[in-house]
Formats: C-alpha cells, sequence, structure tokens
C-alpha cells in the first residue's frame, strides 16, 4: 500500500497536497475509493481512502489507525565520520532501513572529504530527501534527521547524553553485545569513522570522557559497511532481548 509523510492527521479527515499529491495522482495513478497509509511522523499510521482527487491534493477519509510498530525499542543515533564520494548516500538510505533515529555526519582528522559551508548544505538536502524515501519504503513511523556537519569534539559532546555511546574502533575494544548488556537503557549513539579510521588520539579522547571503543570483529570495514554492520547488530540485539 502507498505510504506518505504528513504533519497533520485529524480523526477522521487528512490530505495530501503539493509534491506527495502529484506523485500519488500522477505517478501511482491513484483515484478514488483507493487506499493508502499516511504516517504523522509520531509513530501512528492511518489507514485511509481516497475522497477527492485533484491537480494538487487528494482529500481522503480515515479508516483506521494503529501505532507503528517499526521503531527500535531504543532511539539509536549514528555520528558518521564524512566519507568520500557519495559513500554517505548509501549510508544514510540503509541506516534508515535499519532504524536509526537520526544521523549527523561528523568531521575527524582523517577525513579526506572536507567541503564548504554552501557544498554541505546543498549535499543535506539530498541526504535528508534520501532518508524521506527509505523511510516510506521501509515502513518506518518517523523520518530519520540527517543533521548539518559538526566537529568531531562537537561529536562527542552530544555523545556524551547518550546512556549508551559508542566508538566503534578499529584499534579494538568490547563486543557491541558486551556494551549494551551493561548498559541501562535508553538512546544509545554509535560513531564511525572515516576511510582513515580513528586517531590514536580521536580514540583516547573519547574513552576518556567514557565513551565506550567497541570492536566490530576481526576484519577492517569500510567506512560504508562499518555503520550497517554495527546498526544490524544493534537492532537485532534490541529487538531479541
Amino acid at each position: 500500500m502507498p505510504r506518505f509523510f504528513v504533519k497533520e492527521v485529524t480523526k477522521t479527515t487528512a490530505m495530501l497536497q503539493g509534491e506527495d499529491a502529484a506523485h500519488a495522482i500522477k505517478s501511482l495513478r491513484m483515484r478514488t475509493g483507493e487506499e493508502l497509509t499516511l504516517c504523522d511522523e509520531m509513530g501512528v499510521d492511518h489507514q485511509c481512502v481516497i475522497t477527492a482527487v485533484s491537480p494538487d491534493c487528494v482529500q481522503l477519509n480515515v479508516i483506521k489507525s494503529k501505532p507503528n510498530t517499526a521503531e527500535l525499542p531504543s532511539q539509536v543515533s549514528l555520528y558518521q565520520a564524512l566519507p568520500k564520494g557519495d559513500k554517505l548516500e548509501t549510508i544514510v538510505q540503509k541506516a534508515v532501513e535499519l532504524g536509526v533515529y537520526d544521523i549527523t555526519p561528523v568531521l575527524t582528522s582523517r577525513c579526506i572529504s572536507r567541503p564548504d559551508d554552501k557544498s554541505m548544505n546543498k549535499r543535506l538536502e539530498r541526504l535528508n530527501r534520501i532518508a524521506l524515501e527509505a523511510a516510506k519504503q521501509c515502513g518506518r513511523g518517523i523520518v530519520p534527521r540527517v543533521h548539518p556537519l559538526i566537529s568531531y569534539s562537537e561529536a562527542l559532546r552530544q555523545m556524551q547524553k547518550a546512556a549508551v555511546p559508542i566508538l566503534c574502533y578499529e584499534g579494538g575494544g568490547e563486543s557491541l553485545g558486551k556494551i549494551l548488556e551493561k548498559g541501562t537503557g535508553g538512546a544509545i549513539a554509535v560513531c564511525i569513522g572515516s576511510e582513515g579510521g580513528f586517531s590514536p588520539e580521536e580514540a583516547s579522547q573519547a574513552q576518556s570522557i567514557g565513551i565506550a571503543a567497541a570492536t566490530l570483529g576481526s576484519r577492517i570495514l569500510r567506512t560504508e559497511t562499518a555503520p550497517l554492520f554495527a546498526l544490524s547488530v544493534i537492532s537485532f540485539l534490541l529487538e531479541t532481548r
């Protein structure tokens, strides 16, 4: 069933406007009497039937509403060191599919890609569009946000607020399972390095403020593989508790 995110749904009615309406009418060729799902971005799915169609608006009646069941039991934030090329697009798409709550690009000492503000802001629009499309495709109850690029020091400061902050470090550490077992529940923050990984100084800086170093196994994973591996393990552990 087609799925759209909207800001407002009443108990009985809703509507699609703008690009979403055009997509439903022109691309999906939907007509009066057909059904679709609206999510209000607050974790509630609304099954709706189309009651009227115009070139820029689709009017709907709400048939039933129920909580979305696709979200992880804990919020998982990804702090991703900025990779080269379009790798971040793949990371965003797959991270959303794996249940991430939000994604923040981070500039570390070994990042090769160092875009200016104008270039990064343009990329950010595309990344958030990718997150939206991925959330629709996999049935999420929210649209994970891709935040603006921040420094490594700022990333560590933000991660400290999470109940379980984790630095995935190629230099070794505990398994993700052991770290989550020791956690008290609540939000999880995961930081992944760039193509060159983290410097020893960056790893020490994180550990000195209580951020646990985690190993992702005996193999060195690419920067675009590591976050997907980590998120897969975390989502499995959270959903099988």
